[in-house]
Protein backbone atom coordinates (compact mmCIF):
# COMPACT_ATOMS: atom_id res chain seq x y z
CA UNK A 1 0.00 0.00 0.00
CA UNK A 2 1.08 3.52 0.79
CA UNK A 3 3.10 2.62 3.90
CA UNK A 4 6.72 2.42 2.71
CA UNK A 5 8.28 5.50 4.39
CA UNK A 6 4.82 7.05 4.08
CA UNK A 7 4.37 10.77 4.73
CA UNK A 8 0.87 12.26 5.12
CA UNK A 9 0.23 15.87 4.11
CA UNK A 10 -2.51 18.42 4.72
CA UNK A 11 -1.52 21.87 3.53
CA UNK A 12 2.07 22.50 4.61
CA UNK A 13 1.76 20.07 7.50
CA UNK A 14 3.71 16.80 7.06
CA UNK A 15 3.68 13.83 9.42
CA UNK A 16 4.71 10.18 9.21
CA UNK A 17 2.02 7.62 8.46
CA UNK A 18 0.62 5.16 5.96
CA UNK A 19 -2.98 6.33 6.22
CA UNK A 20 -5.62 7.56 8.65
CA UNK A 21 -7.71 4.84 10.27
CA UNK A 22 -11.16 4.64 8.71
CA UNK A 23 -13.30 5.61 11.72
CA UNK A 24 -10.73 7.28 13.93
CA UNK A 25 -8.45 10.30 14.16
CA UNK A 26 -5.48 7.95 14.62
CA UNK A 27 -2.82 7.36 12.01
CA UNK A 28 -1.41 3.98 11.06
CA UNK A 29 2.40 4.15 11.28
CA UNK A 30 4.58 3.88 8.15
CA UNK A 31 6.84 0.93 7.27
CA UNK A 32 10.23 2.61 7.55
CA UNK A 33 12.25 -0.47 8.49
CA UNK A 34 10.95 -2.48 5.52
CA UNK A 35 11.80 0.35 3.13
CA UNK A 36 15.35 0.54 4.51
CA UNK A 37 15.72 -3.25 4.26
CA UNK A 38 14.65 -3.26 0.61
CA UNK A 39 17.10 -0.41 -0.01
CA UNK A 40 19.89 -2.33 1.73
CA UNK A 41 19.32 -5.31 -0.57
CA UNK A 42 19.69 -3.07 -3.61
CA UNK A 43 16.06 -2.78 -4.70
CA UNK A 44 15.57 0.34 -6.87
CA UNK A 45 13.13 2.61 -5.00
CA UNK A 46 11.21 5.69 -6.13
CA UNK A 47 8.52 8.01 -4.69
CA UNK A 48 4.86 8.20 -5.72
CA UNK A 49 1.89 9.99 -4.23
CA UNK A 50 -1.85 9.65 -4.07
CA UNK A 51 -4.66 11.46 -2.31
CA UNK A 52 -8.06 10.94 -0.75
CA UNK A 53 -10.91 13.49 -0.56
CA UNK A 54 -12.51 14.82 2.62
CA UNK A 55 -15.28 12.72 4.16
CA UNK A 56 -18.58 14.60 4.38
CA UNK A 57 -21.47 14.49 6.85
CA UNK A 58 -24.39 13.19 4.79
CA UNK A 59 -26.94 14.79 7.14
CA UNK A 60 -25.68 18.24 6.05
CA UNK A 61 -26.07 17.61 2.28
CA UNK A 62 -29.08 18.92 0.34
CA UNK A 63 -29.71 15.68 -1.53
CA UNK A 64 -32.72 17.07 -3.42
CA UNK A 65 -30.46 19.63 -5.13
CA UNK A 66 -28.16 16.89 -6.46
CA UNK A 67 -28.76 14.59 -9.42
CA UNK A 68 -29.67 11.06 -8.34
CA UNK A 69 -27.51 8.19 -9.62
CA UNK A 70 -29.60 5.08 -8.87
CA UNK A 71 -28.14 1.62 -8.36
CA UNK A 72 -28.64 -1.07 -10.99
CA UNK A 73 -31.87 -2.98 -10.46
CA UNK A 74 -31.76 -5.81 -11.27
CA UNK A 75 -28.04 -5.91 -10.54
CA UNK A 76 -25.62 -7.88 -12.71
CA UNK A 77 -23.33 -9.88 -10.37
CA UNK A 78 -19.58 -9.89 -11.02
CA UNK A 79 -19.58 -13.62 -10.38
CA UNK A 80 -20.57 -15.83 -13.32
CA UNK A 81 -21.63 -18.41 -10.76
CA UNK A 82 -24.21 -16.01 -9.32
CA UNK A 83 -25.26 -14.94 -12.80
CA UNK A 84 -25.74 -18.58 -13.78
CA UNK A 85 -27.93 -19.27 -10.74
CA UNK A 86 -29.89 -16.01 -11.22
CA UNK A 87 -29.04 -14.71 -7.73
CA UNK A 88 -29.50 -11.08 -6.76
CA UNK A 89 -27.60 -9.30 -3.96
CA UNK A 90 -29.50 -9.18 -0.63
CA UNK A 91 -30.13 -5.42 -0.85
CA UNK A 92 -31.84 -5.81 -4.23
CA UNK A 93 -34.13 -8.54 -2.90
CA UNK A 94 -34.85 -6.47 0.21
CA UNK A 95 -35.47 -3.28 -1.80
CA UNK A 96 -32.98 -1.32 0.33
CA UNK A 97 -30.50 -0.20 -2.32
CA UNK A 98 -28.55 2.99 -1.61
CA UNK A 99 -28.38 5.70 -4.27
CA UNK A 100 -25.38 7.84 -5.12
CA UNK A 101 -25.82 11.45 -6.20
CA UNK A 102 -23.97 13.84 -8.48
CA UNK A 103 -22.80 17.36 -7.78
CA UNK A 104 -20.45 19.50 -9.84
CA UNK A 105 -17.71 22.08 -9.39
CA UNK A 106 -18.12 25.53 -10.93
CA UNK A 107 -16.11 28.64 -11.72
CA UNK A 108 -16.25 29.79 -8.07
CA UNK A 109 -14.85 26.40 -7.02
CA UNK A 110 -12.06 26.66 -9.59
CA UNK A 111 -11.13 30.19 -8.45
CA UNK A 112 -10.65 29.00 -4.87
CA UNK A 113 -8.71 25.94 -6.05
CA UNK A 114 -6.20 28.15 -7.88
CA UNK A 115 -6.17 31.05 -5.37
CA UNK A 116 -5.07 28.72 -2.56
CA UNK A 117 -2.68 26.58 -4.60
CA UNK A 118 0.25 28.11 -2.70
CA UNK A 119 -0.98 26.28 0.43
CA UNK A 120 -0.64 22.82 -1.15
CA UNK A 121 2.14 20.49 0.12
CA UNK A 122 5.66 20.33 -1.23
CA UNK A 123 6.53 16.76 -2.17
CA UNK A 124 9.76 14.75 -2.31
CA UNK A 125 9.16 13.47 -5.85
CA UNK A 126 9.13 15.22 -9.22
CA UNK A 127 10.92 18.39 -8.08
CA UNK A 128 8.46 19.06 -5.29
CA UNK A 129 5.34 18.61 -7.45
CA UNK A 130 4.73 14.99 -6.46
CA UNK A 131 4.30 12.06 -8.79
CA UNK A 132 0.61 11.27 -8.62
CA UNK A 133 -1.88 9.25 -10.69
CA UNK A 134 -2.46 10.77 -14.12
CA UNK A 135 -5.96 9.34 -14.48
CA UNK A 136 -7.49 10.10 -11.08
CA UNK A 137 -5.94 13.52 -10.43
CA UNK A 138 -6.61 15.94 -7.59
CA UNK A 139 -9.10 18.75 -8.14
CA UNK A 140 -6.14 21.13 -8.42
CA UNK A 141 -4.60 19.09 -11.25
CA UNK A 142 -7.95 18.97 -13.07
CA UNK A 143 -8.41 22.73 -12.93
CA UNK A 144 -4.77 23.35 -13.89
CA UNK A 145 -4.83 20.94 -16.85
CA UNK A 146 -8.25 21.90 -18.20
CA UNK A 147 -8.66 25.67 -17.68
CA UNK A 148 -11.36 25.77 -20.37
CA UNK A 149 -13.68 23.52 -18.34
CA UNK A 150 -16.32 25.31 -16.27
CA UNK A 151 -17.12 22.25 -14.15
CA UNK A 152 -16.04 18.76 -13.09
CA UNK A 153 -18.45 16.09 -11.84
CA UNK A 154 -18.24 14.79 -8.30
CA UNK A 155 -20.17 11.66 -7.34
CA UNK A 156 -21.33 11.63 -3.74
CA UNK A 157 -21.00 8.05 -2.52
CA UNK A 158 -22.44 6.93 0.85
CA UNK A 159 -19.80 4.79 2.59
CA UNK A 160 -22.20 2.22 4.02
CA UNK A 161 -25.60 1.17 5.32
CA UNK A 162 -25.06 2.25 8.92
CA UNK A 163 -23.10 5.48 8.54
CA UNK A 164 -23.74 9.05 7.41
CA UNK A 165 -20.22 9.42 6.01
CA UNK A 166 -20.13 10.38 2.31
CA UNK A 167 -17.16 10.10 -0.08
CA UNK A 168 -17.07 12.95 -2.69
CA UNK A 169 -15.40 11.13 -5.56
CA UNK A 170 -13.07 13.29 -7.63
CA UNK A 171 -12.48 15.95 -4.98
CA UNK A 172 -9.12 15.01 -3.48
CA UNK A 173 -6.99 18.03 -2.68
CA UNK A 174 -4.81 18.32 0.45
CA UNK A 175 -5.53 21.99 1.23
CA UNK A 176 -5.75 23.09 4.88
CA UNK A 177 -9.05 21.89 6.35
CA UNK A 178 -10.72 25.34 6.37
CA UNK A 179 -9.91 25.78 2.65
CA UNK A 180 -11.27 22.30 1.85
CA UNK A 181 -14.54 23.33 3.52
CA UNK A 182 -14.70 26.59 1.50
CA UNK A 183 -14.13 24.66 -1.74
CA UNK A 184 -16.75 22.02 -0.97
CA UNK A 185 -19.39 24.62 -0.04
CA UNK A 186 -19.24 26.23 -3.51
CA UNK A 187 -20.86 23.10 -5.01
CA UNK A 188 -24.56 22.44 -5.62
CA UNK A 189 -26.15 20.65 -2.66
CA UNK A 190 -23.08 21.18 -0.48
CA UNK A 191 -23.67 24.83 0.48
CA UNK A 192 -24.02 23.88 4.19
CA UNK A 193 -21.96 20.71 4.23
CA UNK A 194 -19.72 19.81 7.16
CA UNK A 195 -16.47 17.86 6.87
CA UNK A 196 -16.07 14.89 9.20
CA UNK A 197 -12.42 14.28 8.24
CA UNK A 198 -10.29 16.40 5.90
CA UNK A 199 -8.74 14.95 2.78
CA UNK A 200 -4.99 14.40 2.65
CA UNK A 201 -2.18 13.23 0.37
CA UNK A 202 0.31 10.46 1.07
CA UNK A 203 3.75 10.08 -0.50
CA UNK A 204 5.44 6.71 -0.31
CA UNK A 205 8.24 4.52 -1.66
CA UNK A 206 7.71 1.97 -4.40
CA UNK A 207 9.97 -0.68 -5.94
CA UNK A 208 10.74 -0.49 -9.66
CA UNK A 209 8.78 -3.53 -10.91
CA UNK A 210 11.41 -4.30 -13.56
CA UNK A 211 13.25 -6.15 -10.79
CA UNK A 212 10.43 -8.75 -10.71
CA UNK A 213 9.68 -11.85 -12.78
CA UNK A 214 6.28 -12.44 -14.41
CA UNK A 215 5.38 -14.47 -11.28
CA UNK A 216 6.02 -11.26 -9.25
CA UNK A 217 8.95 -12.94 -7.50
CA UNK A 218 11.93 -10.64 -6.97
CA UNK A 219 15.01 -11.46 -9.03
CA UNK A 220 17.26 -10.44 -6.13
CA UNK A 221 15.78 -12.65 -3.40
CA UNK A 222 14.21 -15.98 -4.34
CA UNK A 223 10.93 -16.71 -2.58
CA UNK A 224 10.13 -13.02 -2.00
CA UNK A 225 7.05 -11.83 -3.91
CA UNK A 226 5.78 -8.26 -4.25
CA UNK A 227 2.24 -7.17 -5.11
CA UNK A 228 0.23 -3.97 -4.97
CA UNK A 229 1.13 -0.31 -4.80
CA UNK A 230 4.67 -1.32 -3.81
CA UNK A 231 5.06 -2.26 -7.52
CA UNK A 232 4.10 1.22 -8.74
CA UNK A 233 0.43 0.74 -9.54
CA UNK A 234 -2.62 2.50 -8.19
CA UNK A 235 -4.63 0.64 -5.56
CA UNK A 236 -7.92 -1.27 -5.79
CA UNK A 237 -8.19 -3.60 -8.81
CA UNK A 238 -4.60 -3.19 -10.02
CA UNK A 239 -3.24 -4.03 -6.56
CA UNK A 240 -5.68 -6.90 -6.00
CA UNK A 241 -4.88 -8.45 -9.40
CA UNK A 242 -1.19 -8.65 -8.50
CA UNK A 243 -2.11 -10.19 -5.15
CA UNK A 244 -3.87 -13.05 -6.94
CA UNK A 245 -0.75 -13.91 -8.99
CA UNK A 246 1.87 -13.29 -6.29
CA UNK A 247 -0.19 -15.14 -3.68
CA UNK A 248 -0.82 -18.08 -6.01
CA UNK A 249 2.84 -18.43 -6.89
CA UNK A 250 4.06 -17.98 -3.31
CA UNK A 251 1.58 -20.58 -2.05
CA UNK A 252 2.36 -23.07 -4.81
CA UNK A 253 6.13 -22.59 -4.29
CA UNK A 254 5.83 -23.14 -0.53
CA UNK A 255 3.64 -26.23 -0.97
CA UNK A 256 6.00 -27.71 -3.57
CA UNK A 257 9.07 -26.98 -1.39
CA UNK A 258 7.48 -28.87 1.50
CA UNK A 259 7.39 -31.91 -0.82
CA UNK A 260 10.95 -31.35 -1.98
CA UNK A 261 9.76 -30.27 -5.42
CA UNK A 262 9.82 -27.11 -7.53
CA UNK A 263 6.51 -25.52 -8.52
CA UNK A 264 5.75 -24.66 -12.12
CA UNK A 265 5.20 -20.89 -12.37
CA UNK A 266 1.59 -19.69 -12.63
CA UNK A 267 1.46 -16.91 -15.22
CA UNK A 268 -1.16 -15.28 -17.42
CA UNK A 269 -0.27 -14.06 -20.92
CA UNK A 270 -1.20 -10.74 -22.52
CA UNK A 271 -3.60 -12.64 -24.77
CA UNK A 272 -5.27 -14.39 -21.83
CA UNK A 273 -6.14 -11.69 -19.30
CA UNK A 274 -5.83 -8.02 -18.38
CA UNK A 275 -3.85 -9.26 -15.36
CA UNK A 276 -1.34 -10.62 -17.90
CA UNK A 277 -1.16 -7.22 -19.65
CA UNK A 278 -0.75 -5.40 -16.33
CA UNK A 279 2.10 -7.59 -15.08
CA UNK A 280 3.90 -7.74 -18.44
CA UNK A 281 3.78 -3.94 -18.71
CA UNK A 282 5.16 -3.56 -15.19
CA UNK A 283 8.01 -6.08 -15.31
CA UNK A 284 9.17 -5.27 -18.86
CA UNK A 285 8.59 -1.50 -19.07
CA UNK A 286 8.46 -0.37 -15.46
CA UNK A 287 6.53 2.78 -14.61
CA UNK A 288 7.32 6.33 -13.63
CA UNK A 289 3.82 7.20 -12.37
CA UNK A 290 1.07 5.22 -10.61
CA UNK A 291 0.07 2.64 -13.24
CA UNK A 292 -3.61 2.30 -14.16
CA UNK A 293 -5.06 -0.55 -16.23
CA UNK A 294 -7.00 0.43 -19.36
CA UNK A 295 -8.54 -1.78 -22.03
CA UNK A 296 -6.51 0.16 -24.61
CA UNK A 297 -3.27 -1.26 -23.16
CA UNK A 298 -4.20 -4.76 -24.42
CA UNK A 299 -3.50 -5.97 -27.95
CA UNK A 300 -6.33 -8.51 -27.73
CA UNK A 301 -8.94 -6.47 -25.90
CA UNK A 302 -11.78 -7.68 -28.14
CA UNK A 303 -11.14 -11.17 -26.76
CA UNK A 304 -10.62 -10.02 -23.15
CA UNK A 305 -14.20 -9.33 -22.15
CA UNK A 306 -16.02 -9.46 -18.84
CA UNK A 307 -18.58 -11.87 -20.28
CA UNK A 308 -15.97 -14.55 -21.06
CA UNK A 309 -13.66 -14.18 -18.04
CA UNK A 310 -14.71 -17.55 -16.63
CA UNK A 311 -14.24 -19.26 -20.02
CA UNK A 312 -10.71 -17.85 -20.28
CA UNK A 313 -9.47 -18.31 -16.74
CA UNK A 314 -11.39 -20.80 -14.61
CA UNK A 315 -9.82 -23.88 -16.23
CA UNK A 316 -6.34 -22.37 -15.75
CA UNK A 317 -7.21 -22.00 -12.07
CA UNK A 318 -8.39 -25.60 -11.93
CA UNK A 319 -5.19 -26.85 -13.59
CA UNK A 320 -3.07 -24.89 -11.09
CA UNK A 321 -5.01 -26.17 -8.09
CA UNK A 322 -6.39 -22.72 -7.32
CA UNK A 323 -10.03 -23.44 -8.18
CA UNK A 324 -11.51 -26.43 -6.35
CA UNK A 325 -15.16 -25.42 -5.94
CA UNK A 326 -17.09 -28.21 -7.67
CA UNK A 327 -20.17 -26.01 -8.16
CA UNK A 328 -18.08 -23.40 -9.99
CA UNK A 329 -16.44 -26.01 -12.20
CA UNK A 330 -19.82 -27.58 -13.04
CA UNK A 331 -21.29 -24.15 -13.82
CA UNK A 332 -18.40 -23.42 -16.19
CA UNK A 333 -18.86 -26.71 -18.02
CA UNK A 334 -22.61 -26.14 -18.30
CA UNK A 335 -22.17 -22.58 -19.57
CA UNK A 336 -19.54 -23.64 -22.13
CA UNK A 337 -21.90 -26.33 -23.43
CA UNK A 338 -24.88 -23.97 -23.63
CA UNK A 339 -22.85 -21.33 -25.51
CA UNK A 340 -21.47 -23.86 -28.01
CA UNK A 341 -24.92 -25.37 -28.56
CA UNK A 342 -26.57 -22.01 -29.18
CA UNK A 343 -23.92 -20.85 -31.66
CA UNK A 344 -24.20 -24.22 -33.42
CA UNK A 345 -27.99 -23.80 -33.67
CA UNK A 346 -27.53 -20.30 -35.15
CA UNK A 347 -25.01 -21.66 -37.65
CA UNK A 348 -27.34 -24.42 -38.83
CA UNK A 349 -30.48 -22.29 -39.26
CA UNK A 350 -30.54 -20.80 -42.77
CA UNK A 351 -33.01 -18.55 -44.56
CA UNK A 352 -33.13 -16.58 -47.80
CA UNK A 353 -31.93 -12.99 -47.44
CA UNK A 354 -35.27 -11.66 -48.71
CA UNK A 355 -37.10 -13.66 -46.04
CA UNK A 356 -34.80 -12.37 -43.30
CA UNK A 357 -35.56 -8.83 -44.51
CA UNK A 358 -39.31 -9.52 -44.78
CA UNK A 359 -39.45 -10.72 -41.18
CA UNK A 360 -36.93 -8.38 -39.57
CA UNK A 361 -37.22 -5.26 -41.72
CA UNK A 362 -34.71 -3.71 -44.09
CA UNK A 363 -32.48 -2.63 -41.21
CA UNK A 364 -31.87 -6.26 -40.30
CA UNK A 365 -30.26 -6.98 -43.65
CA UNK A 366 -28.53 -3.68 -44.30
CA UNK A 367 -31.23 -1.67 -46.06
CA UNK A 368 -33.47 -1.91 -49.10
CA UNK A 369 -30.75 -3.69 -51.09
CA UNK A 370 -31.92 -6.86 -49.32
CA UNK A 371 -34.83 -6.91 -51.81
CA UNK A 372 -32.53 -6.73 -54.84
CA UNK A 373 -33.65 -9.48 -57.31
CA UNK A 374 -30.03 -10.63 -57.51
CA UNK A 375 -30.26 -11.64 -53.85
CA UNK A 376 -33.38 -13.76 -54.21
CA UNK A 377 -31.38 -16.97 -54.12
CA UNK A 378 -28.86 -15.81 -51.50
CA UNK A 379 -29.10 -17.67 -48.21
CA UNK A 380 -27.62 -16.61 -44.86
CA UNK A 381 -27.36 -18.46 -41.59
CA UNK A 382 -28.64 -16.94 -38.36
CA UNK A 383 -25.01 -16.71 -37.25
CA UNK A 384 -24.10 -14.63 -40.33
CA UNK A 385 -27.09 -12.33 -39.82
CA UNK A 386 -26.18 -11.78 -36.16
CA UNK A 387 -22.68 -10.79 -37.26
CA UNK A 388 -24.10 -7.78 -39.12
CA UNK A 389 -24.13 -4.29 -37.50
CA UNK A 390 -27.16 -3.26 -35.39
CA UNK A 391 -28.58 -6.80 -35.33
CA UNK A 392 -29.31 -8.17 -31.86
CA UNK A 393 -29.36 -11.75 -30.73
CA UNK A 394 -32.92 -11.40 -29.44
CA UNK A 395 -34.13 -10.17 -32.87
CA UNK A 396 -32.49 -13.12 -34.66
CA UNK A 397 -33.79 -15.65 -32.14
CA UNK A 398 -37.30 -14.22 -32.47
CA UNK A 399 -37.27 -14.77 -36.24
CA UNK A 400 -35.84 -18.27 -35.88
CA UNK A 401 -38.51 -19.10 -33.33
CA UNK A 402 -41.33 -17.79 -35.59
CA UNK A 403 -40.11 -19.81 -38.56
CA UNK A 404 -39.68 -22.96 -36.49
CA UNK A 405 -43.17 -22.53 -34.99
CA UNK A 406 -44.68 -22.16 -38.48
CA UNK A 407 -42.77 -25.22 -39.69
CA UNK A 408 -43.96 -27.23 -36.70
CA UNK A 409 -47.60 -26.19 -37.29
CA UNK A 410 -47.35 -27.08 -41.00
CA UNK A 411 -45.90 -30.48 -40.10
CA UNK A 412 -48.63 -31.10 -37.55
CA UNK A 413 -51.33 -30.17 -40.09
CA UNK A 414 -49.88 -32.58 -42.67
CA UNK A 415 -49.55 -35.39 -40.17
CA UNK A 416 -53.15 -34.92 -38.99
CA UNK A 417 -54.46 -34.80 -42.55
CA UNK A 418 -55.56 -31.16 -42.37
CA UNK A 419 -53.12 -30.23 -45.13
CA UNK A 420 -51.53 -31.92 -48.14
CA UNK A 421 -47.80 -32.38 -48.53
CA UNK A 422 -44.84 -34.51 -47.67
CA UNK A 423 -42.87 -34.25 -44.47
CA UNK A 424 -39.76 -35.93 -43.23
CA UNK A 425 -40.21 -37.78 -39.99
CA UNK A 426 -38.11 -35.49 -37.83
CA UNK A 427 -38.72 -33.76 -34.55
CA UNK A 428 -39.14 -29.99 -34.76
CA UNK A 429 -37.51 -28.06 -31.93
CA UNK A 430 -38.33 -24.44 -31.11
CA UNK A 431 -35.43 -22.17 -30.16
CA UNK A 432 -35.88 -20.70 -26.67
CA UNK A 433 -34.46 -17.22 -25.94
CA UNK A 434 -30.88 -17.32 -24.70
CA UNK A 435 -30.86 -16.99 -20.89
CA UNK A 436 -29.03 -13.99 -19.37
CA UNK A 437 -26.17 -16.28 -18.28
CA UNK A 438 -25.08 -16.83 -21.91
CA UNK A 439 -26.75 -14.00 -23.89
CA UNK A 440 -23.83 -11.51 -23.91
CA UNK A 441 -21.22 -14.19 -24.61
CA UNK A 442 -23.13 -15.71 -27.55
CA UNK A 443 -23.76 -12.28 -29.09
CA UNK A 444 -20.19 -11.04 -28.59
CA UNK A 445 -18.58 -14.30 -29.80
CA UNK A 446 -20.49 -14.12 -33.09
CA UNK A 447 -20.24 -10.37 -33.65
CA UNK A 448 -16.52 -10.06 -32.87
CA UNK A 449 -15.34 -13.20 -34.70
CA UNK A 450 -14.07 -11.38 -37.80
CA UNK A 451 -12.58 -8.55 -35.72
CA UNK A 452 -10.67 -11.04 -33.56
CA UNK A 453 -9.16 -12.59 -36.70
CA UNK A 454 -8.15 -9.16 -37.99
CA UNK A 455 -6.73 -8.22 -34.58
CA UNK A 456 -4.49 -11.30 -34.55
CA UNK A 457 -3.38 -10.55 -38.13
CA UNK A 458 -2.52 -6.92 -37.24
CA UNK A 459 -0.50 -7.98 -34.22
CA UNK A 460 1.35 -10.67 -36.20
CA UNK A 461 2.44 -8.11 -38.83
CA UNK A 462 3.35 -5.66 -36.06
CA UNK A 463 5.60 -8.19 -34.30
CA UNK A 464 7.50 -8.75 -37.57
CA UNK A 465 8.03 -5.00 -37.88
CA UNK A 466 9.39 -4.25 -34.40
CA UNK A 467 12.95 -3.89 -35.68
CA UNK A 468 11.94 -1.22 -38.23
CA UNK A 469 13.40 2.23 -37.70
CA UNK A 470 11.37 5.35 -36.95
CA UNK A 471 12.60 8.39 -38.91
CA UNK A 472 14.02 10.99 -36.50
CA UNK A 473 11.96 13.80 -38.05
CA UNK A 474 8.54 12.19 -37.34
CA UNK A 475 6.20 14.83 -35.89
CA UNK A 476 4.35 13.61 -32.81
CA UNK A 477 1.20 15.72 -32.65
CA UNK A 478 -2.53 15.29 -33.08
CA UNK A 479 -2.35 16.66 -36.62
CA UNK A 480 -0.18 13.78 -37.80
CA UNK A 481 -1.36 11.15 -35.32
CA UNK A 482 -4.97 12.00 -34.39
CA UNK A 483 -5.75 8.68 -32.67
CA UNK A 484 -2.93 8.90 -30.13
CA UNK A 485 -3.63 10.26 -26.66
CA UNK A 486 -1.98 13.37 -25.25
CA UNK A 487 -0.03 11.15 -22.85
CA UNK A 488 1.34 9.04 -25.69
CA UNK A 489 2.36 12.07 -27.78
CA UNK A 490 4.01 13.64 -24.73
CA UNK A 491 6.08 10.50 -24.04
CA UNK A 492 7.03 9.93 -27.70
CA UNK A 493 8.23 13.53 -27.97
CA UNK A 494 10.25 13.11 -24.79
CA UNK A 495 11.89 9.76 -25.70
CA UNK A 496 12.06 10.08 -29.54
CA UNK A 497 12.46 6.27 -30.00
CA UNK A 498 14.76 5.13 -32.82
CA UNK A 499 12.89 1.87 -33.54
CA UNK A 500 9.45 0.43 -32.97
CA UNK A 501 10.99 -1.99 -30.48
CA UNK A 502 12.17 1.06 -28.49
CA UNK A 503 8.72 2.65 -28.75
CA UNK A 504 7.08 -0.53 -27.46
CA UNK A 505 9.11 -0.26 -24.24
CA UNK A 506 7.67 3.16 -23.33
CA UNK A 507 5.14 2.80 -20.53
CA UNK A 508 1.74 4.14 -21.55
CA UNK A 509 2.08 3.59 -25.33
CA UNK A 510 -0.71 1.19 -26.28
CA UNK A 511 -0.27 -1.64 -28.82
CA UNK A 512 -2.96 -0.19 -31.09
CA UNK A 513 -1.17 3.18 -31.11
CA UNK A 514 2.07 1.44 -32.07
CA UNK A 515 0.27 -0.26 -34.97
CA UNK A 516 -1.18 3.13 -36.03
CA UNK A 517 2.26 4.75 -35.80
CA UNK A 518 3.72 1.90 -37.87
CA UNK A 519 1.13 2.40 -40.64
CA UNK A 520 1.74 6.18 -40.49
CA UNK A 521 5.51 5.73 -40.94
CA UNK A 522 4.94 3.18 -43.74
CA UNK A 523 2.61 5.59 -45.59
CA UNK A 524 5.11 8.41 -45.04
CA UNK A 525 7.97 6.30 -46.43
CA UNK A 526 5.93 5.27 -49.49
CA UNK A 527 5.08 8.92 -50.20
CA UNK A 528 8.75 9.87 -49.86
CA UNK A 529 9.74 7.10 -52.31
CA UNK A 530 7.04 8.18 -54.81
CA UNK A 531 8.17 11.79 -54.60
CA UNK A 532 11.78 10.71 -55.08
CA UNK A 533 10.93 8.63 -58.16
CA UNK A 534 8.91 11.50 -59.55
CA UNK A 535 11.87 13.88 -59.09
CA UNK A 536 14.20 11.44 -60.85
CA UNK A 537 11.70 11.10 -63.70
CA UNK A 538 11.43 14.87 -64.12
CA UNK A 539 15.24 15.27 -64.00
CA UNK A 540 15.59 12.56 -66.67
CA UNK A 541 13.33 14.47 -69.04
Amino acid sequence: GTFLRGVLMIGKERYSGGRHLRDSEEVEPPSVGLAKTLERFGFPLGRLKTGTPPRLDGTTIDWDACAIQPSEDPAVPFSHLRQFSGEQPPLVDAGTLINCYKSCTNEETHKLVMDYAHLLPEYDGKDGKGNGPRYCPSIYKKVERFPERTGHNSFLEPEGLSTNIVYPNGMSGPYPEDIQLKIMRTMVGLEKVEIIRPGYDVEYDFVNPQCLTHCLETKTIGGLYLAGQICGTTGYEEAAAQGVIAGANAGRAAAAASRGEAAAPFMLGRDEAYIGVLIDDLVTRGTNEPYRMFTSRAEYRISLRADNADLRLTQKGVDAGLVTDLERIAALEAREGMIEDRIDELRKFRLHVTKWAARGGNDLMGGASAHDPKKQHEVKSAEEVLGMPHVTLSAVESIVRDVQTEQQKAATDIMSGQADGDIETEEFSIMDPSPPSIYDTVEASVKYKSYVRRQHKDMASWRKAQGARIPPDVVYDHGALPTLSSEELEKLNLVRPATFADASQISGITPQSLVYLYHHVQARNKKRDRDKMQSISIAGK
